[in-house]
């Protein structure tokens, strides 16, 4: 089962950009479908973005279109999730899942079961 690990998180002023970072070991990664979740302070976690395994098919929650952009380098083991012109209600720790031949888009976390620990994205104002 792969291990993932998130990063890139950070304190940005509204309307920046950021460009988060899930980054797997221990499994042929390629073979993956990966989601992006969040989860603001007192929220349930909510899905983000997802991209599919074997190839770039890619599905976003409605509130995700337009300024959220996943992608995936598979010689790198690596996801990317681009969020451009952030703003305070984007404030919440971003988690990385992963499932191996996942085959539809799923936006439920429990369709997935690696997951990493997170990374804080907080959104000034």
């Amino acid at each position: 089962q792969v291990q993932v690990v998130e990063s890139g998180g950070g304190l940005v002023q509204a309307g920046g950009s950021l460009r988060l970072t899930c980054a797997a070991s221990g499994g042929t990664f390629s073979t993956y479908t990966v989601g992006w979740f969040r989860q603001a302070p007192g929220k349930e976690r909510d899905f983000v973005a997802g991209i599919r395994w074997g190839g770039r098919s890619t599905y976003y929650a409605d509130s995700a279109k337009g300024r959220f952009t996943i992608s995936r380098d598979n010689a790198k083991n690596t996801v990317y999730l681009q969020i451009d012109s952030l703003k305070p209600e984007d404030t919440a720790v971003y988690y990385c899942a992963a499932k191996r031949f996942l085959s539809s888009n799923s936006y439920n976390s429990e369709d997935y079961n690696s997951w990493g620990q997170g990374t804080q994205v907080t959104v000034s104002s």
